[in-house]
């Protein structure tokens, strides 16, 4: 029956709280019962957990998470509340969901997307930054090696690392029909996206699966810089080619990347692309979106909490930022001290050019302007207490029969033995849908008779066009026209999606 049986209606009032961000309502249903936090919906299997995550409710995240709910848990297209604050770009909610220790390897069962993919293809740099933090060592050295390389343009950055290396591997992990998360960045022309994804060791040369693929508009075995041709962004094109892009590369349909401009009339990336072009490439330093003391800061946080220790007045040195929480990290380097809760805000925002910082990726002290590569725990720091999380899915123990907190637990007592099997992880267990639906042939594209219907929720596209709104004149003479959100590079993942996750997305946006 799900395990939201006996608790329908009081689940389907923490989804409503949730989804409206009503922290009093969501609060006193999990107080009354606890193990609501791992309510699902019959329909699309989303629990609270993603429609807090989908409308930004960092609040009622925490809250939730806190009462025991599965940060991992999946809805019924196998997408976890952290893909859903990425595809929103909510990056306070991506910060909390990675505090609770996230799994951010998990690939949705449609088309193998991580939530990686789903933060590149809506443009949303902090949520990039944040979903690797736990790749990028606290130390200048990888980084300096990367820039280096990077500054060289001739693609040695790609072979730099060793392929076996977690960070290479995550971040460019394909999705169905080889799509990697630089293809969709490179696609919609979010120069930012793309910039710190090359810094992460993303492979430049990199190409769709040659058995077919979602965007057989542009054709399989394509490259990031076909995709960006298709897009239609210079500093894109730009950023690829003096990263060792090649303008000779072949597609499976015998394509060059000026052939694909010319195809979807991105006409000013000519002279840039075309096979004898001398046009002359800028070099581009490293992306101001590199965060290397991220990593340092996160795992203090994890173990002494948000919430720092106060003590008796003239014993706590007060954080000289928010001068309410008491110092519990220092800066490495000026020995600056700081509150966990400031310094992982500092270093989850911070977006200053690397060219005033050594090494880049390091972030100012707010007080005294110095490169931090690291945050370290100040002595005295205590590791915050967990709580016991209710392995319960239904209601129980219910008010009817509350428990004796005096009475000992199954677990405690020996005598009794209990026919029961013994729980197996979530990641053990695969469904026979968990396998991304295989690649299909798409019919060619009617863009020129028309606009390509949306298969996007009007909620989002009204969001997207208000963003897109938002730059300026010389960004767009830059950039060139960029592609309207109605025309087939935004409909990559639509195409492929199925009823179920309309259905599951529809939920969450109604």
């Amino acid at each position: 029956m799900g395990n939201s049986f006996g608790c329908s209606a009081s689940g389907e009032r923490l989804v409503s709280a949730a989804r409206d961000g009503d922290l009093v309502e969501a609060k006193m249903l999990l107080d009354f019962n606890p193990c609501l936090a791992k309510y699902s919906t019959f329909g699309g299997l989303n629990s609270p957990l993603h429609f807090a995550a989908a409308k930004g409710h960092n609040e009622i995240v925490a809250l939730l998470l806190e009462n025991g709910a599965d940060v991992n848990t999946r809805n019924y297209c196998g997408q976890t509340a952290l893909m859903q604050a990425c595809r929103y770009g909510h990056w306070e909610v991506v910060q909390t969901l990675m505090l609770f220790r996230c799994n951010v390897m998990r690939a949705d069962y449609l088309s193998g997307r991580t939530a990686l993919h789903f933060a590149a293809v809506n443009g949303h740099v902090r949520c990039i930054r944040l979903v690797v933090a736990d790749f990028v060592p606290s130390t200048p050295n990888e980084t300096k090696h990367s820039s280096t390389d990077a500054e060289r343009g001739d693609g040695s950055n790609v072979r730099s690392k060793p392929d076996h290396s977690a960070l290479s591997k995550f971040v460019n992990k394909t999705a169905d029909g080889g799509i990697t998360a630089l293809h969709m960045a490179a696609l919609n022309g979010y120069f930012d996206c793309v910039q710190l994804l090359l810094d992460l060791n993303a492979n430049v040369t990199a190409v769709t699966f040659h058995y077919g693929t979602s965007m057989d508009l542009i054709g399989a075995g394509s490259t990031p810089l076909h995709y960006a041709a298709c897009g239609g962004n210079l500093k894109c094109c730009q950023i690829l080619l003096a990263r060792g892009a090649s303008r000779m590369a072949l597609n499976c349909n015998g394509w060059l990347p000026l052939d694909v401009a010319r195809m979807w009339g991105r006409h000013w990336l000519e002279p840039l692309l075309a096979p004898s072009s001398e046009a002359t490439i800028p070099t581009f330093p490293p992306s101001n979106y590199l965060s290397l003391p991220l990593m340092s800061v996160l795992n203090i946080a994890r173990e002494c909490g948000l919430q720092s220790s106060t003590a008796s007045s003239h014993e706590t040195d007060f954080c000289a930022i928010c001068l309410e929480r008491s110092c519990s990290v220092a800066a490495e380097g000026c020995g600056h001290g700081l509150c966990v809760r400031c310094a992982l805000y500092l270093c989850s925002t911070s977006n200053v050019s690397s060219e005033m910082l050594d090494p880049p990726g390091s972030i100012p002290c707010p007080l005294c302007r110095h490169a931090v590569i690291s945050f370290v725990k100040l002595p005295g720091s205590r590791a915050k207490e967990n709580k016991l999380h209710m392995s319960l899915g239904l209601c129980n123990p219910c008010m009817l029969h509350p428990c004796d907190p005096d009475r000992p637990s199954l677990s405690q007592t020996p005598d009794v033995q209990r026919n029961c099997v013994a729980s197996v992880p979530s990641d053990i267990l695969c469904p026979v849908t968990c396998s991304p639906f295989p690649s299909v042939t798409i019919p060619l594209c009617t863009c020129n008779d028309g606009p390509c219907p949306s298969y996007e929720p009007r909620e989002s596209e009204t969001e997207d066009e208000s963003r897109s709104q938002v730059s300026t004149a010389d960004q767009d003479k830059m950039e060139g026209p960029r592609l309207d959100k109605t025309t087939c590079s935004s409909m990559f993942w639509g195409r492929r999606s199925c009823s179920r996750e309309h259905q599951c997305n529809s939920e969450i946006n109604a």
